[in-house]
């Protein structure tokens, strides 16, 4: 594997600094505390051809892989935008892009895939009150009916439902007692938003204030039979086609919240001055970061690895998983050692390390909890018995 980038992607590393270097720490401070969607942000994304990255050439899009996305993300994030560098691209490139190239029709290709590269918003309709970790557990049922399917169900914490206009819907077409195994039984549907069927009611979170987060209630949603994404009742091997690239997009997020608070931090730490010597000469401050700064590296490689795994169509589950967990232990690391080099200044909102800290945090718990990230490693990579 060659790690030595092409024109291509340090192109794309480059227009990503260079939106960043735009759309920097204070822009998103402000945003946050207004509790306001970034439209002129996104907008410069969207010229950049990022939400493209993924999608053929053929369909308007880059034609290139997740690990250029990946590369987007990271830079945007590590270069001042936070978590925010990689949250809207995975709702429209990973949750509508990506799922669509690998799995959809030719239709739904003709029809999604042209417009996610002008910027069309996709959110994902996955998990629900009883089934976030276990997917399995679903309840949202789509019955055929005619030529159409109706789906009734509930689904909670869906970001970016407010804005979309297309969904992917994980739903339940085949009862688990009626399925040879329990993997079987799940499909995937392409749903245009808004619909008068789907009612979404905004949550409150502690961070990630400039986009919004839905519990949503599905009410007899009529979808035809030519919204199915890949085969009925095989969704589950399809949508893990999604969930590998969304771990690898917020592992990219947390190596690049950390790298900017590091960056944040070596700043202050160069400048503030404490009993005559710069504070970052005392091995107390200098050793925190600079462990936190090896072990985001570390983490980024086998990231970047997970990602030409799945570029080159090999399994990278076990790779997106332990990328995951290095990623969240060492992005956690850096902004907390951040915060601490800081002082009490770590802890006011105009220095930012706050925002990352609660930004950071997030990853820990989704797109899967840390605890099943290491669970999945346990079991699939070392052989041990299943453990829940």
């Amino acid at each position: 594997m060659d790690f030595e980038l092409t024109a291509e992607q340090k192109m794309i590393v480059e227009a990503a600094c260079d939106i960043a270097r735009d759309f920097g720490p204070e822009y998103w401070r402000e945003k946050d505390k207004k509790h306001e969607f970034p439209e002129d942000f996104w907008k410069s994304l969207v010229e950049a051809g990022f939400p493209g990255i993924v999608i053929p050439e053929k369909y308007g899009g880059g034609g290139m892989g997740m690990f250029e996305m990946i590369l987007a993300m990271e830079t945007l994030a590590s270069e001042g935008c936070g978590l925010a560098g990689e949250w809207f691209l995975c709702l429209s490139s990973v949750f509508g892009g990506l799922s669509i190239v690998k799995h959809g029709s030719e239709a739904q290709k003709q029809k999604y895939l042209p417009q996610i590269a002008k910027g069309m918003e996709f959110c994902l309709a996955l998990t629900e009150p009883d089934a976030g970790t276990n997917t399995l557990n679903i309840s949202t049922t789509a019955k055929l009916d005619g030529e159409d399917y109706v789906v009734n169900g509930q689904k909670m914490f869906i970001s970016g439902a407010d804005r979309a206009k297309g969904m992917l819907l994980v739903t339940r077409t085949t009862p688990v007692d009626k399925v040879a195994k329990r993997t079987l039984g799940l499909s995937l549907f392409v749903v245009d938003l808004p619909n008068p069927a789907v009612e979404i009611i905004p949550i409150e979170k502690h961070g990630i204030n400039y986009s919004k987060t839905f519990e949503m209630y599905i009410s007899d949603l009529r979808v035809s039979k030519e919204c199915l994404l890949g085969e009925v009742d095989k969704g589950w091997y399809f949508v893990l086609d999604t969930l590998n690239p969304e771990r690898m997009s917020f592992s990219a997020a947390a190596c690049g919240i950390g790298l900017l608070a590091i960056k944040k931090a070596v700043d202050y730490a160069k400048e503030r001055r404490v009993f005559d010597a710069p504070i970052g000469s005392h091995q107390a401050v200098q050793f925190p970061l600079a462990d936190a700064k090896a072990k985001i590296e570390a983490a980024r490689l086998l990231n970047y690895k997970a990602a030409w795994l799945y570029d080159k169509g090999q399994e990278c589950g076990a790779e997106a998983n332990m990328a995951k967990v290095a990623a969240v232990e060492a992005g956690i690391g850096a902004v907390y050692h951040a915060m601490q080099t800081f002082g009490g200044y770590g802890y006011a909102v105009e220095y930012d390390v706050e925002r990352w800290w609660r930004e950071v945090n997030l990853i820990r718990l989704a797109p899967v909890t840390h605890q099943m990230a290491l669970a999945f490693i346990g079991q699939h990579v070392l052989g041990l018995p299943k453990s829940y």
